[in-house]
């Protein structure tokens, strides 16, 4: 295990600095001038800019030097805890980062087990009706689920509910994660992982159906419930949790359509802000942040396997 957490913290760290070499790069040679812009955007798109006022402010960021100091100074206080100041906001990046994220891992979070809590089910019942008329009506509905954008599925639902019906207020902003303005948020996000967790599930089902233990269990006598608990979904929950796993860092880091349209402040809203302004320590912090989230969940998601299905350590 101690071997394969140093090969592991090994490829982290070489994938860190790759994306963060290219995304540095992209930005210094692609995103224009972040505080010809802020000026531009005070002035209302004006020219007539003092160049000595914009150097001093280069200056200040470190954005006077050339890339390759550019990018090492950023790593190495990257690697300190210091994620710079925000051109905009005029404030550290880590104090942004470390009210925002954890809004989005909280809605994450909510609408991965939501959608688990719906679509194993959902993925069990197909199974145990392979080919009838539920199990295509399931199989149906979460493809054309997975048919709707995000950006789409939340106004209509705002439409439906909140207009049509009438049945709650319109969710705005962030007043914790028990607060009932948070369910229709957590749906939205949570339809769009729903169909994948649907098809693993019913896949996995499908093909534990037909093993010789599963017969050997029924023939025994043993009620269907506890062959479906005892016997079949714990296979079934390796690949299953290998999806809610992927899921989850999906939706933390893609939480961006959701956050906006419901004007919650959260990761995804503070990485379109960023990129709206081109503000570059924003924008590098969402991307280092991001990617370190991806790597941890896939560790975590491997250290998971071996409580599943003991035979993956052998």
């Amino acid at each position: 295990m101690t071997g394969y957490l140093v090969s592991r913290v090994v490829r982290w760290s070489t994938g860190l600095l790759l994306v963060s070499f290219i995304s540095y790069a992209m930005m210094f040679y692609g995103a224009g001038d972040p505080i010809l812009r802020m000026f531009m955007d005070q002035q209302g798109g004006s020219i007539a800019l003092d160049e000595q006022a914009l150097t001093a402010i280069r200056a200040k960021y470190g954005l006077d030097k050339p890339f390759p100091q550019q990018y090492a100074n950023y790593i190495t206080n990257f690697f300190q805890g210091d994620f710079g100041i925000s051109i905009r906001e005029k404030r550290p990046v880590l104090d942004m980062v470390l009210f925002k994220l954890p809004i989005s891992l909280q809605i994450g979070f909510a609408a991965t087990v939501f959608s688990i809590l719906i679509g194993i089910p959902l993925g069990i019942i197909a199974s145990l009706n392979h080919n009838r008329w539920l199990d295509r009506f399931i199989v149906s509905s979460v493809v054309f689920v997975n048919a709707i954008p995000i950006f789409v599925t939340g106004p209509i639902l705002l439409l439906l509910l909140v207009v049509t019906l009438g049945v709650m207020k319109v969710p705005y902003g962030w007043k914790g994660l028990f607060d009932s303005q948070i369910i229709l948020p957590m749906i939205v996000l949570a339809m769009a992982p729903l169909p994948t967790l649907v098809r693993q599930t019913r896949g996995a089902m499908l093909e534990v159906m037909g093993e010789d233990y599963i017969r050997t269990a029924r023939a025994k006598g043993l009620r269907e419930r506890t062959v479906i608990v005892r016997h079949m979904l714990r296979p079934v929950m390796t690949p299953v949790v290998t999806s809610a796993g992927l899921i989850l860092i999906g939706l933390v880091n893609g939480a961006l359509f959701v956050e906006a349209i419901f004007s919650i402040p959260g990761f995804g809203q503070m990485t379109l802000q960023g990129i709206q302004q081109v503000d570059f320590p924003v924008i590098m912090a969402t991307v280092m942040i991001g990617t370190l989230i991806v790597m941890v969940g896939n560790l975590l998601i491997d250290l998971i396997y071996p409580l599943l299905d003991p035979r993956i350590t052998k």
